[in-house]
């Protein structure tokens, strides 16, 4: 594996950890935030809050680290400011802190996703993208199979012990910061530009960017508006006769399968082409969710998260490599930050419409609504970009 290069290495072992503490505390946030007061509605606005600070911090940090020419500070800072938001949530209770707590998190993924993005990129060649992006993507992802799994074992021994979790997530977050201090930045003429960056400048990058750039990610968040949050299909696997113990052990299992097939498919994209490996997945995700609309047998619910994990392994990180070979070098940090904050912002109009369509009509409709997106989305794509997205610009 020559093509993974000791920066990727790093890269990938800090991502792994990182995801590790979060997803440790992923399915319990929900359960924490109510002991401690917090209602449903409350608890809604938190996430939207957090999460549109992520979304528009991605552009934002992504256009800075284009401009300054630096990449690894802002990697150091944004993974440094997540290993410190948890155990922040767990020193005090109060919902301003909590907020603040919470927010610092989805700040540091803000700051850090577009210049890591690019670092990936400037590792990799437009013909081992899908292979390097694929890689990042399964260490990234066994984080999401080790956190929830660490959690289900101590909270069988120490049922129901929270808060203790939070610091313990700490710990594999401390060892992903000393672990980016490995990263160097390469040293180039951009280094040290002074110039001023207002907070929605990277907005103006849409005008200016690829016509291709615009076609593909005007495609990538139309499909995004109907992709709802995971906590739908988790719900509707409890609602279909799935305890809570089977409802997390599905979700272990989605995610490793993610990670196990991420990398080869990753391999598979560089010789078939990206656009057709992501078309797949798109269509494999249309599956599962016709298939959520009209299964109500719990057992069937594995087959449906195996192919869900092949669809995420399909899209994720394909999506990126692909979006950076669309787009100048230089702004492969504002590219990938703009596309991942506007893309946060359709994740959460998703899930607020998945949610009213599934109130009014039922899950049945709504997820029948995302299939009906999803292969729209699909003709799309089969109509436009007929740039090679394994051809840099």
């Amino acid at each position: 594996m020559k093509y993974i290069t000791r920066t990727v290495w790093v890269l990938s072992v800090v991502s792994l950890l990182t995801d590790t503490a979060s997803e440790m505390l992923y399915p319990i946030m929900p359960i924490y935030l109510k002991t401690i007061g917090f209602s449903i509605i409350l608890i809604g606005v938190l996430e939207g809050v957090a999460e549109a600070v992520a979304g528009l911090s991605k552009g934002y940090f992504g256009k800075l680290s284009d401009v300054s020419g630096r990449r690894v500070p802002f990697v150091q800072i944004g993974y440094t400011l997540s290993m410190l938001s948890k155990p922040m949530m767990a020193i005090f209770t109060f919902p301003l802190w909590i907020f603040s707590a919470r927010t610092i998190d989805r700040l540091g993924k803000g700051i850090r996703t577009g210049a890591r993005d690019a670092i990936i990129s400037d590792e990799a060649t437009p013909e081992t993208k899908g292979k390097v992006f694929g890689f990042h993507r399964s260490m990234d992802t066994f984080g999401a199979v080790l956190g929830p799994s660490l959690a289900l074992i101590y909270l069988y021994c120490y049922p129901e012990d929270y808060k203790t979790l939070f610091f313990i997530a700490f710990i594999p977050g401390m060892f992903a910061v000393l672990a980016s201090l490995y990263l160097k930045d390469k040293k180039t003429a951009e280094n040290n530009r002074k110039e001023k960056v207002p907070f929605f400048s990277f907005l103006k990058y849409w005008n200016t960017s690829p016509t291709e750039y615009r076609k593909v990610v005007l495609g990538l968040l139309i499909f995004t508006l109907f992709n709802s949050s995971d906590v739908f299909l988790l719900l509707q696997a409890k609602q279909s006769g799935l305890d809570d113990t089977m409802v997390i052990g599905v979700y272990i299992f989605y995610n490793l399968i993610y990670a196990l097939f991420a990398f080869p498919i990753g391999i598979l994209a560089d010789k078939i082409g990206l656009k057709t490996i992501f078309l797949i997945g798109l269509f494999i995700f249309a599956i599962v969710y016709l298939g959520m609309a009209i299964n109500t047998t719990p057992h069937y619910f594995l087959g449906l998260f195996f192919l869900y994990g092949i669809y995420a392994s399909s899209t994720e990180g394909v999506s990126k490599a692909w979006i950076s070979n669309i787009t100048n070098k230089k702004d492969t940090a504002t590219a990938i930050g703009t596309f991942s904050g506007l893309q946060s912002i359709c994740a959460m109009l998703a899930s607020s419409l998945t949610g009213l369509i599934w109130f009014k009509f039922g899950s049945t409709i709504a997820f029948l609504t995302t299939t009906i997106a999803t292969l729209s989305v699909i003709i799309y794509f089969l109509t436009i970009s007929k740039y090679p997205a394994n051809e840099e610009v």
